[in-house]
């Protein structure tokens, strides 16, 4: 039975990125890690299942100019929008705009977690308005529609370097980014629990140990009186 994450954001968050990567370390042999990535409210935290918008380089002879984002959209995130987080891949350009304040507002009215981009956006001042957590490249202040499109939606994409399937739970803070196969999820967060406690072991165990260098004699220096 697939697992379901409901609830789980603040859990995860107390977490934090780093340790649920080591657990994916311990469940699995595959990068999950996305290096960190920027947004309008740093603060913030980002976490369920992936919607994929896969983006290819623009070619004007391929282009299906009677869809529109709205169509990907709306394909990617199904009947059942609300929590899920809108993954768009980069297409080969992270550095150009994927979308912005106007394209992602229907994030927000369909009552999704967020949005999770390999590429930058616009309108980080209306994204952050929008009450749900967004994590991307950076800001930009171009439209990228003349450089990335979007091509399928509901597919598996490359992210960062990382494998992301629909339906994959997503986290996202200002450390980076982890992707946990959605059958997984419970054993990762069971696996960052453990983590978490034997990583508070350590430190208290540092803090108490001795330094092997303190009370050994030090040789006399030569006197050349």
């Amino acid at each position: 039975m697939a697992e379901t994450g409901a609830g789980l954001g603040p859990e995860l968050a107390a977490l934090g990125c780093a340790a649920l990567v080591d657990a994916m370390g311990r469940v699995h042999g595959h990068r999950s890690h996305v290096l960190p990535l920027v947004s309008p409210e740093p603060g913030s935290h980002l976490f369920g299942p992936a919607a994929t918008i896969s983006y290819m380089p623009y070619r004007d002879d391929v282009e299906q100019t009677s869809e529109t984002f709205a169509d990907f959209f709306y394909r990617a995130v199904g009947d059942s929008p609300a929590g899920k987080v809108l993954v768009l891949s980069s297409g080969g350009y992270p550095e150009v705009s994927h979308g912005g304040g106007t394209k992602l507002s229907r994030a927000a009215n369909h009552g999704l977690a967020g949005v999770l981009a390999d590429g930058r956006l616009r309108d980080f001042g209306r994204l952050e308005e929008y009450g749900f957590s967004t994590w991307c490249r950076g800001e930009s202040v171009r439209w990228g529609g003349d450089t990335v499109m979007p091509y399928a939606a509901g597919v598996t994409v490359e992210f960062g370097g990382v494998c992301v399937v629909p339906g994959d739970y997503v986290f996202a803070d200002a450390s980076g980014a982890v992707v946990i196969p959605r059958r997984s999820l419970t054993r990762v967060v069971e696996a960052a629990h453990r983590v978490d406690i034997e990583d508070a072991g350590s430190v208290e165990a540092i803090r108490t140990e001795k330094n092997p260098l303190s009370g050994r004699r030090r040789g006399h220096e030569h006197d050349p009186s």
